[in-house]
C-alpha cells in the first residue's frame, strides 16, 4: 500500500465517520433506543433487512419497528410477534425474507432473552470469532462474507464512535470483518487493497487485513472510508 492511499483512507474515514452518516442509513433505527436489549434486537433485525434498494430498506424497517413499538425487547418477551408473524406464512415481508423467516428470528431472540440478559451473553455459548458465534446462533453459514451480520457486529462492538454503539464489551473490534458490499468491494479493488471484486469470505478477510495496516486497532473504521467514498461517487 502506498503512502498516498494510506493518507486517502485516513482522510475519508475522518470525513464519513460522523454523526451525519446516521441520517439515511439503516443504523438510524437502533439509534431510536437507549436500552441495550432494544438496541440489539433493533440492530440485528434491521441489519438482516439491509440489502437491496436503500429507500425500500428504510421503508420496511420502519414498518417492522412500528410493529415492535417503543421497546423491541418488550415486544419479544410479550410474544406479540406470534400474532404478527406466522410460522407457515411464506409470503414476503421484505423481498425474499418471508413472514415465517421473521417468526424464526423472533423465536431465536425470545429463547436467547429467556435465558440470558443480552444477546451478547447468549453468543458466549458458541465458539469462534464474533461472526462465527452469530452465524451459529442464527444457524447460517459462516463460510460466506455475511455482510449484513458483520455490519450488525460493527454496530455493537466498535467503540468511541458517533455511529456505532460499542455496547458489547466482551468482543474486540480487531476481530471484526469488513461488511462486504458493492461499494466497499469496488473501492477496495480500485485502491489495490484486493486483487478481486469477488464477494467471498476470503476477500472480506483480505480487505480487512489491508485496512488493519492503516487502522491497526480498529480495522473496520476503514469501512466508513470505503463505503462513504463509494456511495458518494468519490471514486
Amino acid at each position: 500500500m502506498t503512502e498516498g492511499i494510506r493518507l486517502q483512507l485516513l482522510a475519508w474515514a475522518k470525513e464519513y465517520h460522523c454523526v451525519a452518516f446516521i441520517q439515511g442509513d439503516p443504523v438510524q433505527f437502533p439509534h431510536r433506543y437507549a436500552r441495550k436489549q432494544d438496541i440489539e434486537i433493533s440492530g440485528l433485525l434491521t441489519a438482516i433487512m439491509s440489502f437491496g434498494n436503500r429507500k425500500q430498506i428504510l421503508k420496511k424497517s420502519d414498518e417492522l419497528h412500528r410493529l415492535m413499538g417503543i421497546s423491541p425487547y418488550e415486544y419479544v418477551l410479550s410474544c406479540q410477534w406470534k400474532a404478527d408473524f406466522q410460522p407457515t406464512d411464506s409470503s414476503s415481508f421484505y423481498r425474499m425474507l418471508s413472514h415465517a423467516d421473521f417468526y424464526t428470528y423472533f423465536s431465536r431472540l425470545y429463547a436467547a432473552y429467556s435465558q440470558f440478559d443480552s444477546l451478547e451473553d447468549a453468543l458466549l455459548v458458541y465458539s469462534g470469532t464474533p461472526m462465527e458465534r452469530l452465524c451459529a446462533f442464527l444457524e447460517v453459514s459462516a463460510r460466506s462474507p455475511q455482510k449484513k451480520l458483520n455490519m450488525f457486529l460493527r454496530w455493537m462492538i466498535r467503540k468511541e464512535s458517533e455511529v456505532d454503539f460499542g455496547i458489547w464489551g466482551i468482543f474486540d473490534c480487531r476481530d471484526l470483518l469488513i461488511p462486504l458490499d458493492t461499494h466497499v468491494c469496488r473501492v477496495a479493488y480500485l485502491l489495490g487493497l484486493t486483487d478481486t471484486e469477488t464477494f467471498s469470505l476470503k476477500n472480506a478477510r483480505n480487505i480487512t487485513a489491508a485496512l488493519a495496516e492503516v487502522f491497526p486497532e480498529d480495522p473496520c473504521l476503514g469501512d466508513f472510508a470505503l463505503f462513504g467514498s463509494g456511495v458518494n461517487g468519490v471514486l
